[in-house]
C-alpha cells in the first residue's frame, strides 16, 4: 500500500528532528549564523534606506520582514531535491534558511536596492531570480537574491548565505492571499482549482499593470520637479 504524502512528509521530518536531537549544539550554534547574518543584511537595507532619504527625500522600503526557516520546511525541502536529512545536507544545500523580504514603493526601487547591496564589497551574489521579468506561471513575482554575507565572531570570520526578496506593495499583497488561498485549495475538484487558477492569474497581471502605473505617475512628478528646479521655481 503506497505511503499518503501527509505520512510522508511527517517521515521526513521526523528523520531531519532526529538528526537535529543528535547534534543539538551545532543545530543551535548554526542558527544563531543565520539570526547574524540575516540582521547583517537587514541593517545593510535600513542604511540604504536612509541615505536615500537624505539624497533624495524619500524611502524606498516600505517595511522589512525577516525569518528563520523551520525544520520542517527544510526538510521538505531536502526531500524535494533527493537530499539526505542531515544538518550538513541543509548546510551544504538550502540557501533560503535565513531570509529577509523587502517591500518597496515602486518597481525600479526594487533593482535600485538590489544593485547598492550586491555591490557592496563584503557582499557575494550567489544566485538572483527575476520573477518580476518572467513571473512564475501561478503569477507570482518577486526579485530573488541569494548572498553570502561575513559574520564576525568571537575567533573567526564566517561566511553565511541568506535570501532576499524584494517585492512592491502590490506583489506582497498577492503573495500574502495567494498564499492562504493555496491552503483553502486542497479540497476543490480540478475544475474550480483551474479556474481560481487562472483567475488568480488574471489579478496578478492587474496588480503588475497597477505596479507600472505608479511608476509611471512618479517618473512624471520627478520630471516636473527636475524641470521646476531648472527654471528656479525650486530655489
Amino acid at each position: 500500500m503506497p505511503i499518503k504524502p501527509e505520512r510522508r512528509f511527517l517521515q521526513h521530518e521526523e528523520a531531519l528532528n532526529e538528526a537535529i536531537h543528535k547534534d543539538m549544539h551545532y543545530w543551535k550554534l548554526l542558527q544563531a549564523y543565520y539570526r547574524g547574518a540575516m540582521l547583517e543584511v537587514k541593517t545593510k537595507f535600513d542604511v540604504l534606506n536612509e541615505k536615500f532619504n537624505v539624497d533624495h527625500d524619500r524611502n524606498p522600503i516600505e517595511s522589512i520582514k525577516t525569518r528563520i526557516k523551520e525544520p520542517r520546511s527544510i526538510a521538505a525541502k531536502l526531500a524535494r531535491m533527493g537530499l539526505p536529512l542531515s544538518i550538513k545536507s541543509l548546510e551544504d544545500n538550502i540557501f533560503d534558511i535565513a531570509g529577509v523580504r523587502v517591500i518597496c514603493s515602486f518597481m525600479d526601487d526594487i533593482y535600485t536596492l538590489a544593485d547598492c547591496l550586491s555591490g557592496q564589497n563584503d557582499i557575494r551574489l550567489i544566485e538572483c531570480k527575476d520573477y518580476i521579468a518572467h513571473p512564475k506561471p501561478s503569477g507570482y513575482r518577486s526579485l530573488h537574491l541569494i548572498v553570502e554575507v561575513p559574520i564576525f565572531l568571537k575567533a573567526e570570520t564566517r561566511h553565511t548565505k541568506v535570501e532576499v526578496q524584494l517585492r512592491t506593495i502590490a506583489m506582497d499583497f498577492w503573495t500574502s492571499l495567494e498564499h492562504k488561498i493555496r491552503y483553502k485549495k486542497t479540497t476543490l475538484q480540478e475544475p474550480a482549482l483551474e479556474e481560481i487558477g487562472q483567475h488568480l492569474s488574471r489579478i496578478s497581471q492587474n496588480a503588475a499593470s497597477l505596479d507600472a502605473d505608479m511608476q509611471k505617475v512618479r517618473d512624471a512628478i520627478a520630471q516636473l520637479e527636475k524641470e521646476l528646479e531648472s527654471d528656479g521655481f525650486c530655489s
